[in-house]
């Protein structure tokens, strides 16, 4: 066999005499890992973030490589969320079925802990920082500043645990969501414990007191059990091991027979708006980040619906939901698709976002998927203070009740009885869906409902979800479902290419035309504001 060269390495970096392919590969883990590429051809050339469909593949390459005996993961600057971690502890656990896999974390976190738990081993620099507090939210709320600016904020609700706008309108945290943060920081806590417990082979009881230990260091995090060494990445390596760039062409690629039929995955990310599906990148509240526009997301499953090679659709979701309008259209084609849907659960399947996917044949959630919030929402801001302040005067002009969402005066007493009964048909709307999708009573559905969010894992106990588990388990799933081998092939699905101009200068045009309200004309949500980021 020819000697195995790497031209960017010098002579002295060459493999050891006798090998001539490495023996351990170095794969790195950093970021914060969106699920999957973007399909759309120049997007994805763009994109300079790792996906965890990336990660997989290289995974499962590596996995099926017969030279290579082990895996060196190197978790450090990891920013994804509880749900992603946990997702790559499965994959991690899937290449440690075949290869010897060691994590190396210089930071001892919630999140890297949970991901590199799906390797058999734990090493830790003796320098590394150490953070294992549990979890938290830390919530700003807006209504006293926006108050003090002479803008307040109608919030009309079904029903007391939806806090969509509520960091809106009012100055505090209300018991009702105080008590449903608690308890799904709470599930994320039990999950972390079982999956860390599991991992390293000690009672929960054992993991949960790594919470509370006052864990400062790696030699303290070895005695505790939370992690198997304490090394420095030089003493894990030798001089077999190689960088994953440096054997990419010794990974084959398997492939499934597409003749056989394929899978469709369809990923519906962001805030759920009416028309097309456009991006923000700018952090402002209410407007910012992705969205999926319910023409864009319909598209999708109505061409994975359409090809004759497709036998089962995996709907990915990640969104806190939105236009109560725009869920009800995307849940419609999942409710009339002859073929079997699954779906899978990201960081958030919430309100809107549970909505689209309530008749799915099949709901896969990660145990610490924020779900629920079964309820509606709907209001404005009101600026006739900061309009006086500043002196600028709307001149109402026609029927009152034309301008009922204008900014400029609060609602009537009739406006609002009549925004009220609409809001409540939204809502026995949601709960009828999800009460035949989920094979549940409405009363059932509105005693977990009314706007409460839940864990994943408490979500399953519920009966709001089927299993637990990743977006790999969610297409094994639909394979079962559709009659095909676990190695069928997939396709990430977008809608087919309409107009003269290409999609992603499309994209960049509707983004340009963003309004101060994100939902178009749609004013009842079945939303949950995303600002509830884990740490």
């Amino acid at each position: 066999m020819a000697p195995f060269n790497i031209p960017f390495l010098k002579n002295e970096d060459k493999l050891p005499g006798g090998v001539s392919r490495p023996t351990w590969v170095i794969l790195d883990v950093t970021g914060a890992y969106p699920e999957r590429q973007p399909a759309n051809p120049i997007q994805a050339l763009l994109n300079r973030e790792d996906t965890l469909e990336a990660l997989e593949a290289r995974a499962e390459k590596l996995r099926h490589a017969d030279w290579l005996h082990g895996v060196l993961v190197r978790i450090s600057e990891f920013t994804a969320a509880p749900a992603t971690a946990h997702a790559i502890r499965q994959i991690l656990a899937r290449l440690g079925q075949d290869k010897r896999v060691i994590a190396y974390l210089p930071q001892l976190t919630m999140t890297a802990l949970l991901a590199a738990s799906g390797a058999k081993e734990i090493a830790a620099p003796e320098s590394a920082d150490v953070l294992v507090p549990g979890f938290a939210v830390e919530p700003t709320f807006l209504g006293e500043f926006l108050k003090k600016s002479g803008v307040e904020f109608e919030n009309l609700r079904i029903r007391e645990y939806k806090a969509a706008l509520t960091r809106f309108s009012q100055d505090h945290m209300d018991d009702a969501n105080r008590e449903q943060l608690t308890a799904y920081l709470n599930g994320l806590e039990t999950a972390w414990a079982l999956d860390l417990s599991a991992a390293r082979g000690v009672g929960e009881e054992t993991a949960r007191a790594w919470l509370t230990g006052d864990l400062t260091s790696a030699r303290a995090a070895e005695e505790a059990g939370l992690i198997t060494r304490v090394a420095y990445e030089d003493e894990l390596v030798g001089p077999g091991t190689r960088p994953l760039a440096a054997v990419i062409d010794l990974l084959m690629p398997r492939r499934g027979n597409a003749k056989d039929g394929r899978v469709a995955v369809v990923s519906l990310v962001g805030t759920i708006v009416p028309g097309k599906s456009r991006n923000n990148p700018l952090p402002i509240p209410l407007l910012g980040g992705p969205q999926a526009g319910s023409d864009t997301v319909v598209a999708a499953l109505k061409r994975a619906k359409k090809d004759d090679k497709t036998k089962a659709i995996v709907l990915y979701v990640n969104s806190g939901g939105g236009s109560a309008l725009a869920s009800d259209l995307i849940w419609r084609e999942v409710a009339t698709s002859e073929k079997p849907v699954v779906a899978v659960m990201g960081e958030y399947a919430a309100s809107g976002g549970y909505y689209v996917l309530a008749h799915a044949r099949h709901v896969v959630a990660s145990p610490y998927t924020l779900t629920g919030s079964i309820g509606v929402v709907s209001g404005k801001p009101v600026l006739r203070e900061f309009n006086a302040r500043h002196g600028l005067k709307p001149e109402p002009v026609g029927r009152e009740r034309a301008l009922m969402y204008s900014a400029s005066r609060p609602f009537s007493d009739e406006e609002r009885a009549h925004v009220e009964k609409g809001i409540s048909e939204v809502y026995d709307r949601f709960v009828t869906r999800v009460a035949q999708g989920r094979k549940m009573t409405p009363q059932r559905v509105n005693e977990i409902g009314r706007g409460r969010i839940w864990s994943g894992l408490d979500a399953l106990d519920l009966g709001l979800v089927d299993e637990l588990g990743d977006l790999h388990l969610g297409i094994e799933r639909a394979c079962e479902l559709a009659g095909l081998p676990y190695d069928a092939p997939t396709w990430n699905v977008t809608p087919a290419r309409t107009g003269p101009l290409p999609e992603f200068v499309q994209e960049a045009a509707r983004a340009a035309q963003l309004s101060v309200w994100p939902f178009g004309r749609e004013r009842v949500l079945t939303w949950l504001d995303q600002e509830i980021k884990v740490r």
